[in-house]
């Protein structure tokens, strides 16, 4: 992957699995101030987290994010196997 800035690791959440998917949704959405920093720049920016119902949701909000701050960029989505757990990783790439 290229040069991504990962904002996750600074909340206690990055690492839960919601019971629901309003809970994961509303998680998500509070990580907009986190990306919104980077949106402006030409900084690829990304989150990974156990939580599938987490990277969905950003699915869905990340091209929202990008058209209301009137920037450009593609959505990337992948997953990873790390000490047997799958983390799943989306990212804006620019």
């Amino acid at each position: 992957m290229e040069n991504i800035i990962w904002i996750n690791g600074s909340y206690k959440e990055d690492n839960y699995i919601f019971e629901t998917y309003r809970q994961a949704e509303m998680w998500a959405d509070a990580l907009y101030p986190d990306f919104g920093l980077y949106l402006y720049s030409n900084t690829n920016v990304g989150y990974a987290t156990p939580d599938e119902k987490v990277i969905k949701c950003l699915a869905e909000l990340l091209p929202e994010w990008i058209n209301y701050n009137k920037t450009n960029g593609s959505i990337c989505l992948s997953e990873e196997k790390i000490n047997g757990k799958i983390i799943y990783k989306i990212w804006i790439k620019k």
